[in-house]
């Protein structure tokens, strides 16, 4: 097809029926940070919290009546499938949908809310588009491409007619995210035909890069694998169509990581109050790492919050991953000598800097390992700075804030028994949260009794909780408690807790 002829694809597009014309919002707060105008395209106000409703309808409203009368099919990692069901619901059409078996629960069940006939099969959307193009086969189903076709692509490019129509001043530059390129290719074929100086940005996950590849290649390409954190956009091959589109009208793209993403995300919801999925954080991550590494400033950039289906038990991962995104925390490990008196001495040497997260469990009586996460305010600057003012302070230290394993796994393995314990006592305590109050807590403890066990994480509340182990001879127990007393912060003892004597003491 033509490029021309998807002009006229786009302005006749069907999608109107089923979708609103989502706002393009001004973030007020990430503008200011970044020294140029960002605007939100809020796809993610969808009546199925995602751009896709508009491509699926507009395929499935322009069917025959005889393959209506057949019914539809996709596969999908969950918002492609949500539109189709959308769309064959509003029509009075049977739809199958094949998802991976990986999709979120969300997802799933909203499938199934608007009648969808689920089918979970494989682990990645790959698997789930060969399932159902068998199924097709099989069954007479008409496929609903998720983004290799026309009439989808079409339905994906009036966010860009959209956008031309509601934005008040010159645009700069768009960034879109990319699975498998309908949205991209949508937006992009309408916009740089009318307006050919604004760029177009693609955004993909660094971990699930197949339109960068395939650009690079010449020719769409198959990833071996890709990752499955921003599930939506997880396609290991983009579209034929999709990929002579972008090689025509996408002027670059940009990769980047989880913890980007989830910075992202909270960019987001800090200027929205609305949580997007990993795919819908993707444009402002993209935007964020160009603004940084191009040095632009004064510019209007537009953003496309692509999807907000995201699985509630996710939340917990992104916000902890977003600190380090952002590189507003760093993650530590480092190690101080075995005596009492050592964890405040650490914490002088880093300042008044507020501590995340504190991980430690006695090990020997010479030396103590622990895992420590500290905010930042100047980045990676002043990462590079307080690991030298560390090691100058007779710290030996390692940075571990890009350490996957240690972000993912270990900073919740430090622990243990340990056998050289021989009168631990475990307390939970409270405290105002503020900066420097860990430091003003382990002044008031002390230091007449070695800690043996110390954790600490801040949770954003008003009140830190810290759980630690205080090696107490049996003859100095009266005055560990007049000294608790004295404190004044709350507490509790754990020591007879089940799950401190199970796996700790």
């Amino acid at each position: 097809m033509n490029p021309t002829d998807y002009l006229d694809l786009i302005r006749n597009a069907r999608v109107y029926d089923v979708a609103i014309r989502s706002a393009l919002e001004p973030a007020i707060s990430l503008s200011a940070r970044l020294n140029n105008r960002i605007l939100m395209k809020r796809e993610d106000l969808q009546p199925v919290f995602s751009f896709k409703l508009r491509g699926s309808y507009n395929k499935i409203s322009g069917l025959e009546p005889d393959e209506l009368a057949r019914g539809v099919i996709c596969s999908s990692a969950g918002n492609h499938a949500q539109g189709v069901a959308l769309a064959a619901k509003r029509l009075g059409v049977r739809a199958r949908i094949v998802m991976p078996v990986t999709t979120p629960t969300i997802k799933i069940d909203a499938v199934r809310a608007l009648d969808g006939d689920v089918i979970l099969h494989g682990d990645a959307y790959d698997d789930a588009y060969a399932h159902a193009l068998a199924l097709s086969a099989s069954e007479g189903l008409i496929f609903i491409h998720p983004f290799d076709d026309p009439e989808v692509i079409a339905g994906q490019g009036t966010i860009g007619a959209e956008i031309l129509e509601q934005a008040e001043q010159d645009i700069d530059a768009i960034f879109v995210p990319i699975g498998g390129g309908g949205l991209i290719a949508g937006i992009a074929t309408y916009v740089k035909q009318l307006q050919p100086d604004v760029r177009i940005i693609g955004v993909e996950p660094d971990d699930s890069a197949a339109m960068k590849a395939s650009l690079a290649a010449g020719e769409p390409v198959t990833l071996d694998h890709v990752g499955i954190f921003a599930d939506g956009v997880a396609v290991r091959r983009v579209g034929d169509e999709t990929f002579r589109l972008c090689r025509l009208f996408v002027d670059e793209i940009v990769t980047v990581d989880t913890d980007q993403i989830c910075a992202a995300i909270r960019d987001i919801f800090e200027d929205t109050r609305s949580i997007v999925e990993p795919a819908g954080g993707l444009a402002v991550a993209g935007a964020k790492k160009y603004v940084a590494e191009k040095r632009v400033s004064g510019q209007t950039l537009v953003t496309i919050s692509c999807g907000a289906n995201v699985n509630f038990d996710r939340l917990r991962h992104i916000a902890e991953r977003a600190a380090v995104g952002e590189q507003t925390e760093m993650l530590l490990a480092a190690e101080i000598p075995e005596k009492p008196g050592s964890f405040r001495h650490f914490c002088e040497a880093l300042g008044r800097r507020g501590i995340t997260e504190f991980n430690y469990r006695y090990a020997d009586r010479h030396k103590a390992h622990i895992f420590v996460g500290v905010q930042l305010s100047h980045g990676m600057k002043e990462r590079v700075q307080l690991i030298e003012q560390l090691r100058a302070a007779g710290f030996p230290v390692e940075d571990l804030s890009d350490n996957e394993m240690a972000k993912l796994h270990v900073r919740h393995m430090v622990g243990g028994r340990s056998p050289d314990v021989s009168n631990e006592r475990l307390f939970r305590f409270e405290f105002p949260e503020r900066p420097g109050a860990l430091l003003e807590f382990l002044n008031a403890i002390g230091t007449d009794w070695n800690i043996s066990l110390f954790h600490y994480r801040n949770h954003g509340s008003d009140y830190g909780r810290i759980l630690a182990g205080i090696d107490v001879p049996q003859e100095e127990t009266d005055e560990l408690e007049a000294h608790l007393a004295e404190l004044g912060y709350p507490h509790w003892e754990e020591s007879d807790n089940p799950a401190y004597t199970m796996f700790l003491s």
